[in-house]
C-alpha cells in the first residue's frame, strides 16, 4: 500500500510513524510526507536561548488525554516528561486595570462554592445574585438546535460572566469567540448537565461528587492492592493539568522526524493538485505527479478544501466553511531582579471590554520549573484571535511595543526585557463554530463516499496535541486494517 500524507503537523507525523512502525514490522507499506514549509512540525516549535525554553506555538498539552504522552514514551522521552507546577496555579482575570484572582471553586465556567463567589470582586451583585438563583433552574430539554457558548453561559448566569469568564477563557483555548462557538461541540458536558439537572451548579456538584467516590474506590482498591488498607491514596497524587517536554515540544518533532524513512519526507514541497483515479489517488507535487492507493490529508481545512473541491465540490465547500483565527506570541525573557515581584501564579487572562490587544499573558518560568535559569523570568503574551487578525501585518518590534505597553500598565513592569521573541501563526486555529458537529456529520459522509481518504487535524475532533496524535495514528491504522482486509 501506497500513502501520501498530506501536511507535516503533528496529525501528520504521528501518521506517518505509525506507518513506518508497521513497515517496521514487515508490513508491504510505503509512505510520502509532504510539507510545503521547509520544516516539520507545524505550529509546534520551540528554541533554547542560553538556557531558556522558549516555545514559539503549544507550551504543553492535558495530561488527562492520553495520547500524546504515550507517544513520548514509546520515543524514549519518557523521562524528559514534565508537569505543570500546579501547587501554584492562580489564574487572574483583568478586570479595569487591575489583576482579580478566580474564585476559589470555580469549575471551568460554573461557580461551585457559595462564599468565594460571593466575596470575589470577579463579578457584579447583581450577577453574583443570578449565580445563586440559577441553582433553581428546571431541566431543559435536550435535543433543541445547537446554540453559542456565549448563549448557553448568558442564560444561566447573566452577560457579565460572559465578558469576564466565558470570552476570556475560550479565548484563550481556542482564539475564538464565545459568541461563534458551539456550546454542543466545545462544551457537551455543560449542554448534558442542563437537560439532566437545569442547574448547572447543580450538575457540576454532582459530577464532583461522582469523582471523588470514583477516587475514593481506586484508592480503596490501590491500598487493598498494596497490602495495606489506608496507604493508597498518597501513592497516586493527583496528575498535573498540563505536561511538556524539559527541552521543548520541538523534543517531540525532532524524535519523530527521527524515527521516519527521509525518504520518505519531502519538506518544501506543497501539494498542488490531487485527483481520484481507478486505481487510487494522483498527487501532484514539485513538478511530478505519482499514484498512490490512499491519501491522509494533514493539512488545515481551508487548505485540505481547495485540494478536495476538484476531487469533491461539496466535500471542499464544506471544509473551506470552518472557520479558523490567527495568533500571535511574543516572549519576553527578563532578569528577575530587575523585573521587580509579580503576582501569585500562572499568569493572567484579558476580556476584550478591556479594550487591549493581549489576550491573555503566562508566567511561563512558573508553570513550568526547570526550563528557565536561575534568576530569569519568561511572560509569554498572546495576541490576535478571531477579532484582531489585522496585528498579523504588525511589524515584531510595534508587537513587542505593545506588549510592554500593556503589561507596564497592568503589572507595572518598566525593565528592558533581555530577549525578545514573536511568532505569527496564521489561520492555525480551528474554530468549532455552532453546527459543527453536523458539519462533521456531513463531511463523514462525503469522505466515506471516496475510498482511502482521510482526513485528520485540530478541525475535526479535538484542537489539542493528544487529539491531533489520536486521528493521525488512527487514521494510519484503519488503512492499515483495510489492507489486511482486502
Amino acid at each position: 500500500m501506497r500513502t501520501a500524507i498530506i501536511g507535516g503537523g503533528i496529525a501528520g507525523l504521528a501518521a506517518a510513524y505509525e506507518l513506518e512502525q508497521a513497515r517496521n514490522a514487515g508490513a508491504a507499506i510505503e509512505y510520502t510526507l509532504f510539507e510545503s514549509r521547509e520544516r516539520l512540525g507545524g505550529s509546534l516549535a520551540s528554541e533554547v536561548v542560553d538556557g531558556t525554553v522558549l516555545e514559539r506555538g503549544p507550551d504543553s498539552f492535558l495530561s488527562e488525554k492520553p495520547a500524546a504522552t504515550e507517544l513520548c514514551r514509546e520515543l524514549g522521552l519518557g523521562l524528559d516528561l514534565i508537569p505543570s507546577n500546579d501547587t501554584q496555579r492562580k489564574t487572574y482575570i483583568v478586570v479595569h486595570n487591575r489583576l482579580v484572582a478566580l474564585p476559589d471553586g470555580l469549575m471551568f465556567l460554573v461557580p461551585t462554592k457559595l462564599i468565594p463567589t460571593a466575596l470575589t470582586r470577579l463579578f457584579s451583585l447583581t450577577t453574583k445574585v443570578r449565580m445563586g438563583l440559577e441553582l433553581l433552574r428546571p431541566p431543559r430539554p435536550s435535543g433543541r438546535p445547537d446554540e453559542a457558548v456565549a448563549a448557553l453561559v448568558e442564560r444561566h448566569f447573566g452577560a457579565e460572566a460572559v465578558d469576564r469568564l466565558a470570552d476570556p477563557l475560550l479565548s484563550g483555548i481556542y482564539g475564538g469567540d464565545a459568541a461563534q462557538l458551539s456550546a454542543r461541540t466545545v462544551l457537551p458536558r455543560l449542554v448534558e448537565m442542563e437537560s439532566e439537572y437545569g442547574s448547572l451548579t447543580r450538575g457540576m456538584l454532582a459530577a464532583y461528587r461522582q469523582m471523588r467516590a470514583k477516587a475514593k474506590a481506586s484508592a480503596k482498591k490501590n491500598g487493598a492492592a498494596n497490602g495495606n488498607g489506608h496507604g493508597g491514596g498518597n501513592s497516586h497524587p493527583a496528575r498535573a493539568i498540563f505536561t511538556t517536554l524539559r527541552g521543548g515540544l520541538q523534543q517531540l518533532i525532532n524524535a519523530l522526524e527521527g524515527q521516519l524513512d527521509q525518504a520518505s519526507v519531502r519538506i518544501g514541497t506543497p501539494v498542488s493538485a490531487l485527483e481520484k483515479v481507478a486505481d487510487g489517488w494522483r498527487v501532484e507535487a514539485g513538478g511530478a505527479a505519482e499514484i498512490y492507493d490512499a491519501v491522509i490529508m494533514a493539512a488545515p481545512a481551508w487548505a485540505a478544501g481547495v485540494l478536495l473541491g476538484k476531487v469533491d465540490a461539496v466535500l471542499g465547500t464544506e471544509l473551506g466553511r470552518i472557520p479558523y483565527s490567527s495568533s500571535i506570541t511574543v516572549n519576553l525573557v527578563y532578569d528577575e531582579a530587575k523585573l521587580g515581584p509579580l503576582p501569585e501564579g500562572f499568569g493572567f487572562l484579558v476580556p476584550a471590554s478591556e479594550g487591549r490587544l493581549m489576550l491573555a499573558c503566562t508566567f511561563v518560568h512558573r508553570k513550568f520549573l526547570g526550563r528557565t535559569p536561575k534568576g530569569k523570568a519568561v511572560l509569554r503574551a498572546f495576541l490576535g484571535g478571531a477579532k484582531n487578525e489585522a496585528l498579523l501585518a504588525e511589524t515584531d518590534a510595534a508587537l513587542v511595543a505593545t506588549v510592554r505597553r500593556e503589561l507596564g500598565e497592568i503589572l507595572g513592569i518598566q525593565a528592558e526585557p533581555e530577549h525578545t521573541q514573536v511568532s505569527r501563526w496564521r489561520r492555525a486555529m480551528a474554530q468549532y463554530a455552532v453546527g459543527h458537529q453536523e458539519r462533521m456529520e456531513r463531511i463523514a459522509a462525503r469522505t466515506a463516499a471516496l475510498p482511502g481518504l482521510r482526513l485528520v487535524g485540530n478541525a475535526y475532533d479535538g484542537i489539542g496535541i493528544p487529539d491531533c496524535i489520536r486521528l493521525g495514528r488512527r487514521a494510519a491504522k484503519e488503512l492499515l486494517a483495510s489492507q489486511r482486509a482486502s
